[in-house]
């Protein structure tokens, strides 16, 4: 019996879809999405600007959404990247802590921070642990719209489509974005591969 629900339940998408229309009519429908999603959104917001402001923020993005849900068109995406595309504006309006950050671990590049911050993710990929301070000095560096897709896909592991409508950007300028961003990231590191690995599309 459970195996055949399982292969008559909508997939996942089309479930998520389903929970924003019933919840133009029961709010409280709402609540399934945070219940799904919060921990991974909540994971996200802390590399990128650690964990103290994640446990604010991530409320803040799931109010956001919640008063924006009807704005939410299924045939532009699905709902996972419509709240990464969420999160990542509400990350963008604190930006000035994130640099902060960076700036700090470029200064005790040699040391492990007390906060672990989107840099200290991002590096762990990194082979060499020496690269670390040109790694964040490159970060620091980086357009905003470049270091977006690119921890969009070190962070949260999105796909290029997931990113493309995080940013609203078509998928193929992200593939092209983290090919000029992994060039730059590799001069930056002396040569050294950045290992940031490689999303589906």
């Amino acid at each position: 019996m459970s195996a055949l629900r399982e292969v008559s339940d909508p997939p996942r998408e089309v479930e998520d879809a389903h929970v924003i229309d019933e919840s133009l009519r029961v709010p409280e429908r709402f609540g399934v999405l945070y219940d799904r999603y919060a921990t991974e959104i909540h994971r996200f917001v802390a590399g990128r600007l650690g964990t103290q402001a994640a446990d604010d923020l991530t409320a803040e993005i799931f109010l956001a959404a919640f008063h924006g849900r009807a704005g939410f068109d299924a045939r532009r995406g699905v709902v996972r990247g419509w709240l990464y595309g969420i999160a990542t504006n509400v990350v963008a309006q604190h930006r000035k802590r994130e640099t902060r950050q960076l700036q700090i671990m470029r200064r005790a590049a040699a040391d492990e921070p007390a906060d672990t911050g989107h840099e200290d993710l991002v590096t762990g990929r990194v082979t060499a642990a020496s690269v670390k301070g040109r790694l964040a000095a490159a970060l620091d560096a980086m357009p905003d719209a470049d270091r977006d897709v690119l921890l969009l896909l070190a962070l949260a592991d999105l796909s290029y489509q997931e990113i493309g409508q995080a940013l609203d950007i078509p998928a193929g300028t992200v593939g092209s974005r983290l090919n000029r961003i992994r060039r730059k990231l590799r001069a930056a590191l002396g040569g050294a591969d950045p290992m940031l690995g490689e999303a589906h599309g």
